[in-house]
């Protein structure tokens, strides 16, 4: 690896901490909108269960976007990161820098998206 790809996976790993560290944050706020007992009348109790489902919906984000974020720590630990899983190059730097836990290329997100739409 060159030395600028490497200086690049660095970076890269360093917003994925980063972005591992905010998700976790914020799944610890999100703890007390989940464990709250809808009281009051039906507009209360409605709000409530609003705020609850927004939570849940935010929390499934989060854990998503958190599994996401420690395949990516993996992969740079195991050595595979910036690999397009599709094509097998190298994933545009640009990229990486602005989703650090992707998988594909924008070529390898695009036979992906082709092949998602045959089968849709």
């Amino acid at each position: 690896m060159d030395e600028s790809r490497s200086a690049l996976y660095q970076q890269c790993k360093q917003r994925l901490l980063k972005v591992r560290q905010d998700r976790i944050n914020g799944l610890k706020a999100l703890e007390g909108s989940l464990s709250e007992v809808p009281t009051g009348d039906e507009g209360d109790m409605a709000r409530t269960f609003e705020s609850q489902h927004t939570a849940i919906a935010q929390r499934e984000k989060m854990l998503t976007d958190l599994r996401e974020v420690e395949e990516a720590l993996k992969r740079i630990d195991e050595g595979s990161y910036g690999v397009c899983e599709e094509t097998e190059e190298p994933i545009e730097a640009d990229r990486l820098r602005a989703i650090p836990w992707t998988r594909l290329s924008i070529e390898g997100a695009e036979v992906r998206e082709r092949i998602r739409k045959k089968f849709a």
